[in-house]
């Protein structure tokens, strides 16, 4: 854990007693913070209570000595409303803060040499995420992987000389982040998303812009209008820009192209890895990611080609184009982590012929913008909340059938896929949809299709791929 020494001898508020915000609460403590905390769920207080710390309704604080509000990042600052423990603290004219901004002040106190990586974009992240602390690792380096992914931020070793941080940073906590400064900032892209939480998209791009503007070194992907015009805004104001795309040839830097990562510099263009063959990378979204995690390493001067040879041995990420199982001809493919279209585009273009199950809570606009990939997909199995509307959409263009559960999903995929004699073929769970209509998470969701495939019968024969 990351005592955090900045609020040492002050009075601090915290909201949110969730996992990383009870991890923040104890950071502070453990630094010399006096902290005061509370959530709006009593089990969650009781349970900080139960380890010794300060609660208290922030209600009957008086706000006048207070240093700061740290705020969980899953409660609402500003959309749809700010949460009342917001309206307390900026009607005292306390600063509002989260625990990512703690992390990048304990780090300059400490070491601010300490190489950190950060990364943000509405897909894409966590497996560059993960990608990057694998490549780190295998050239031998001192690496913590933490913020939005697995571990909170605050749980990770303390900084010292040598030890790289690589973090995920969602919009919530960048915009509870004021002086978020990594060593090299990465965005990945930007379609609609937690507008709920934003208001607009225009409010959405300007938190994820905040992410690279705030670094020494800018690492953006441009395969989208979006985000390539953060990257002409960042040259703009004379910051180190390195383009990355997955879905388009660039004349100045690291694409992906045909299972190759090709760098382009001075007009000319040279392959520094090769990306074919690793299932963990298939598709035109991780050669965005690959080249993102290529970038971050050369900006921290690593050696080209030991970057290029990690790549080989990256496992991917749990629920992200996740190869569960393989029988045959078919592949299982667990991809729960695709909670919008966007994310579901991606795994539908890495296949030709494929089973898709879809469904769960909707995210705004649905599956229309998918059409392209529709003639791939033998045919859909549909579940939860959306199966409705998804159906009206797949009405006429795509075979469907409403499977209601993802038990039973599977089994319809698995049934049907029999007869198909196609020389492969991917029974996919790319929901396009969140998952709380039927499941806690995506996590869950995830789980619950691995389990629904291994109870298939047969799987004795089967090969588990992970």
């Amino acid at each position: 854990m990351i005592p955090v020494t900045t609020f040492e001898n002050s009075t601090v508020a915290l909201f949110g007693l969730g996992g990383s915000g009870l991890a923040t609460a104890r950071a502070l403590k453990l630094g010399g913070a006096n902290v005061v905390c509370f959530d709006d769920n009593e089990d969650r207080v009781g349970q900080a209570a139960a380890e010794g710390l300060e609660t208290r309704d922030l209600r009957e604080l008086d706000w006048s000595g207070i240093a700061a509000l740290v705020l969980a990042p899953g409660v609402p600052l500003t959309h749809p409303v700010p949460h009342w423990s917001v309206d307390l603290a900026r009607d005292a004219g306390v600063e509002i803060i989260g625990d990512v901004e703690l992390f990048c002040r304990e780090r300059r106190k400490i070491c601010p040499d300490a190489p950190l990586i950060a990364i943000t974009g509405t897909n894409g992240k966590s497996t560059t995420t993960a990608l990057i602390g694998h490549l780190l690792r295998e050239l031998g380096l001192d690496v913590q992987v933490g913020g939005n992914i697995g571990t909170p931020v605050l749980e990770l070793e303390p900084p010292q000389p040598g030890r790289h941080y690589v973090l995920e940073c969602s919009s919530y906590q960048i915009d509870l982040s004021p002086t978020l400064d990594p060593t090299v900032g990465i965005h990945m892209n930007l379609s609609p998303d937690h507008l709920d939480r934003h208001g607009t998209i225009e409010y959405y791009a300007a938190i994820k812009e905040r992410l690279v503007a705030g670094s020494k070194v800018a690492v953006v992907g441009v395969d989208d209008l979006n985000s390539s015009s953060i990257a002409d805004r960042l040259e703009l104001a004379r910051k180190p820009v390195c383009r990355i795309a997955g879905e388009r040839e660039l004349t100045s830097g690291i694409y992906a192209r045909h299972g190759r990562l090709i760098e382009a510099r001075d007009g000319s263009q040279s392959e520094v890895a090769l990306l074919g063959g690793i299932d963990s990378l298939r598709g035109d979204h991780n050669g965005q990611n690959a080249a993102a995690a290529f970038a971050a390493l050369r900006a921290l001067e690593l050696p080209a080609g030991e970057i290029a040879a990690a790549f080989t041995s990256f496992p991917g990420l749990h629920h992200r184009m996740e190869v569960v199982a393989k029988q045959g001809r078919v592949l299982f493919i667990n991809d729960s982590k695709a909670t919008n279209a966007d994310a579901a585009a991606r795994a539908l273009a890495s296949f030709e012929r494929i089973y898709w199950i879809a469904g769960g809570r909707a995210k705004e606009g649905g599956i229309s913008s998918l059409d392209e990939y529709f003639p791939r997909i033998a045919k859909t199995f549909l579940i939860g909340e959306a199966a409705e509307d998804f159906a009206k959409t797949l009405e006429g263009r795509v075979p469907y059938k409403v499977s209601g559960t993802l038990p039973q999903a599977v089994a319809d995929a698995v049934r049907e896929a029999a007869e198909d004699g196609a020389e492969e073929i991917a029974i996919l769970l790319s929901p396009a949809c969140a998952s709380f209509d039927q499941y806690r998470n995506f996590e869950l969701r995830g789980v619950a299709f691995v389990d629904a495939v291994r109870a298939l019968p047969g799987t004795g024969n089967t090969q588990e791929v992970a």
